[in-house]
């Protein structure tokens, strides 16, 4: 069994900074890409930022220059870290990790991120 959760979500001014983190264990590679997605109320949901166990990333045009993606491949875990947020960020937000040798993409439960004054 996988479980991926998610944490450090929470409440923030336009114009401050958040860090998500997510860990992935069970059986599951740590070879497996990673990723974060978000959705708004009414909106469907988008990826965010993504990176491979090697380290290539890629991000959601509307975040490039303010957030940034890691992980620890040891550890089986992904952290995004969140600057300058605006209030068209606030969303709950999904980690997942996958797919896997079977193709099998696993997810969080989601935290919440709210920008507001």
């Amino acid at each position: 069994q996988v479980q991926v959760v998610e944490s450090g979500g929470g409440l923030v001014q336009p114009g401050g900074s958040l860090r998500l983190s997510c860990a992935a264990s069970g059986l599951i590679s740590n070879s497996v890409a990673m990723a974060w997605h978000r959705q708004a109320p009414g909106k469907q949901r988008e990826l965010v930022a993504a990176i491979t166990n090697g380290g290539a990333t890629n991000y959601a045009d509307s975040v490039k220059g303010r957030f940034t993606i890691s992980r620890d491949n040891n550890k089986n875990t992904v952290s995004l870290q969140m600057n300058s947020l605006k209030p068209e960020d606030t969303a709950v937000y999904y980690c997942n990790a996958g797919p896997d040798s079977n193709y099998v993409t696993y997810w969080g439960q989601g935290t919440q991120v709210t920008v507001s004054s």
